[in-house]
């Protein structure tokens, strides 16, 4: 028994003892021959590309799913013929989307996942739960009329908006930084409700199309006319329009301090109802008689669009104001020239100090020319940011992370100030909105920090060197005579202010 026993003992375990754990741990080999290596459970769940290539993958499918259940119902010829005539309206609404998010622009990423979402994951809900919905309530009811009548003005306005809502409430939740208020979520419902038309365009005017083939009508009188007129002349605005009440409802929440969770909640509620109800007058229109659609068209829709798009355009003027009364502060800590906070609030003097920065630079090499517009738009991305950060603090409680994220964008900005600061003076300058003259724009009384307490970064990789004084060319004719290089108060030395 005790030469069994021997034979089964297990090996001694090493005993851990401090005076020998180097020399114990000394004889582990290199990584390269290491025999056992750890195991990543659970890693790549965490990595941003597997998340990003899940959910590429996710809408690629619901994109194939929805084109195909679209082309058999219109056949191929009405699918490509519906194709065609319904991408004719997407690169003027997203145009117009893109322009009211001019002043803090948000990433493309954010806008294409909405396009996406809209036009493949919302089509698809919304056509299966459609037609389920319609066909249990004709076999109920057993009357396919009304049962047709209903589902178009109480189960598709539900069922589109919230499916086309839940795009703007995962942006909402999981981009939160770069969701920051009304303009945001008007450009994001507007560009999901652009998908999602995208995609209903493509299935009514191949169906008109197959129609106009049995009737055998062309031209003006033909089906496919009619439909192209209302849908993509009349009203390519209709689907965004509804979304962007949602998207006015989680704008207004993002901006409502954290302590307003009851207005955080309801407001998105109150204007995913405002587009579900608007959606169902839409549709319901033509059971007000022969000249419902033109009353409706007049009456309510053409109002409520000029209403959105004056809100739209006021809050971003609202955006552009906040710039000219936030950054002085940063100006008087010696951040940001003077000029630079009213320039930074007009879109006309931004242009200008893009081009006037691509001029500068760019006489002798494009590239350099290019980059330095580049750095320019950096700037004013950043300092919005900056901004928009600051107003939210002032309003609310500052968040934990206020002066690591304040710190950052400061950072951001004095690596392009070489480049950025003298168009952006120039432009103040050449636009009447700051002279030198009269004094700075007043300053807010909370404490920003000094420059000297950052150390100077590393230069911009891209940004080109500045020019000597004597190398400068001369400002195009079209922006006047005045150079901020060549202007005798203006500071050349880049280092940070006493």
């Amino acid at each position: 028994m005790s030469e069994g026993y021997e034979q089964h003992q297990q090996p001694a375990v090493p005993v851990l003892e401090e005076q020998r754990l180097d020399e114990f741990l000394g004889a582990v080999p290199e990584r390269g021959q290491w025999r056992y290596r750890p195991r990543r459970v659970g890693m790549v769940w965490r990595s941003k590309a597997f998340r990003a290539g899940a959910v590429i993958v996710v809408l690629a499918l619901c994109g194939l799913l929805i084109l195909s259940m679209v082309r058999e119902q219109t056949g191929t010829e009405g699918f490509l013929v519906g194709l065609g005539l319904a991408v004719l309206p997407v690169p003027l609404l997203m145009a117009a989307f893109r322009w009211l998010d001019r002043v803090e622009p948000g990433p493309w990423r954010n806008l294409l996942f909405a396009f996406a979402w809209g036009a493949c994951a919302a089509a698809l809900v919304a056509i299966i739960a459609n037609t389920f919905a319609t066909r249990w309530i004709a076999t109920a009811t057993a009357d396919p009329a009304s049962a047709d009548t209903l589902g178009a003005t109480v189960i598709a306005p539900v069922v589109e908006e919230s499916a086309k809502a839940a795009a703007v409430l995962l942006i909402f939740l999981f981009r939160r930084r770069e969701f920051s208020g009304v303009v945001d979520g008007i450009v994001v419902g507007g560009f999901t409700a652009t998908g999602f038309a995208f995609t209903e365009n493509i299935l009514y005017l191949g169906n008109a199309f197959g129609e106009d083939q049995e009737l055998g009508t062309t031209g003006l009188a033909s089906v496919t006319a009619g439909t192209f007129f209302v849908r993509v002349v009349m009203s390519p605005f209709a689907h965004p329009l509804f979304t962007v009440l949602t998207g006015i409802g989680f704008g207004v929440a993002a901006v409502a301090g954290r302590h307003h969770r009851v207005r955080r909640i309801l407001l998105p509620v109150l204007g995913l109802l405002l587009a579900m109800g608007m959606h169902a007058l839409w549709n319901g229109s033509s059971a007000f008689g022969p000249y419902g659609f033109y009353a409706v068209y007049g009456v309510f829709m053409m109002p409520a669009f000029g209403l959105v798009t004056w809100l739209a355009i006021w809050t971003r003027q609202r955006e552009l104001r906040t710039l000219a009364t936030e950054l002085p502060v940063y100006a008087a800590a010696g951040w940001l020239t003077p000029a630079e906070p009213l320039s930074l609030a007009s879109m006309r003097a931004r242009g200008m100090a893009r081009d006037m920065a691509r001029h500068w630079h760019g006489t002798s090499d494009r590239a350099r020319g290019k980059a330095a517009a580049q750095a320019v738009a950096e700037y004013e991305a950043f300092a919005t940011s900056l901004a928009v950060l600051r107003r939210r603090a002032r309003r609310d409680t500052p968040g934990p992370d206020f002066a690591e994220r304040e710190q950052e964008l400061l950072h951001h900005l004095w690596q392009r100030r070489e480049v950025a600061g003298p168009a952006l003076t120039y432009a103040a300058h050449a636009t009447g909105r700051f002279r030198a003259t009269r004094g700075t724009a007043p300053m807010g009384p909370a404490a920003v920090p000094s420059p000297r307490r950052f150390p100077q970064p590393a230069p911009y990789p891209q940004q080109p060197a500045p020019y000597p004084q004597q190398q400068l060319p001369a400002p195009h004719r079209h922006y006047g005579g005045y150079n901020p290089y060549l202007h005798d108060g203006h500071q050349q030395d880049s280092r940070p202010p006493a």
